[in-house]
């Protein structure tokens, strides 16, 4: 596969029209007017969001980490908020038939040092065994925190679904904030938006795009995946590391 292998320019009309600098300048700031209510509107969402209830955890709910058993409570690190990626699990299968979303999301949290200065720990709530989840995330290079809770687990209310969970630190007690599935995770997905901003999309069919637009991508987990894996798992293997079992 190359790299303008899902969408082809060569030789296509699906082209948007080419207008001179003013008419083009024109059509742009009409936008900006719709793009800053959007960004208003989701201020609006965001100030709703600080003002749901909350409900307690028990702090107590038992997780397992680097160095063996551990508590809820003890991930925040010491800090007032917690943001935690519920990793779905799939036991027993090879890295290349592990969950092609989770891979996409996780490998694209990084850099913490920003999360942390603002009194936010992040970490994955990996939905399976700790030892066989764990030798995944070494393989991928992921250096977030990481736990195995589990699945099902009652207490965090997980399923094996993928989630976003929100969590405050009150003292010694814990509650849920907030919680969210399906796209409401793609906050967790710069890549996204950065294509969301070029001409052609997703190339996803749902999306709404002039005719003759192409939208090649099947969402159906292997428009994550390159050639048979997740496609975060190739410059791992470039580089020399072995997929875990």
């Amino acid at each position: 596969m190359t790299v303008d292998a899902v969408i082809d320019t060569e030789g296509t009309t699906a082209l948007p029209p080419v207008v001179d600098r003013a008419t083009w300048q024109e059509a742009r700031d009409a936008l900006l007017v719709r793009e800053k209510e959007h960004t208003r509107a989701g201020d609006e969402i965001a100030a709703a969001r600080r003002r749901l209830p909350m409900v307690e955890v028990d702090a107590a709910t038992p997780l397992t980490g680097a160095d063996g058993p551990t508590t809820l409570l003890a991930a925040f690190e010491g800090r007032a908020r917690l943001v935690a990626y519920a990793q779905m699990w799939h036991e027993g299968r090879p890295a290349a038939e592990q969950c092609p979303g989770c891979t996409y999301y996780n490998s694209q949290v990084r850099e913490l040092a920003y999360l942390h200065a603002r009194g936010v720990t992040y970490a994955t709530f990996a939905q399976g065994p700790y030892e066989e989840s764990e030798a995944y995330r070494a393989f991928m290079g992921w250096d977030v925190p990481w736990y195995a809770v589990g699945r099902p687990n009652e207490a965090l209310g997980l399923d094996g679904g993928f989630r976003l969970l929100c969590y405050l630190r009150v003292g010694d007690r814990v509650y849920e904030t907030y919680r969210t599935t399906g796209r409401g995770v793609e906050i967790m997905s710069p890549t996204y938006g950065l294509i969301d901003m070029t001409v052609y999309g997703r190339g996803e069919p749902w999306e709404d795009s002039p005719a003759g637009w192409p939208q090649p991508v099947v969402v159906d987990g292997t428009d994550l995946h390159l050639d048979g894996r997740p496609a975060a798992q190739w410059p791992r293997m470039a580089a020399g590391h072995t997929p875990a079992p």
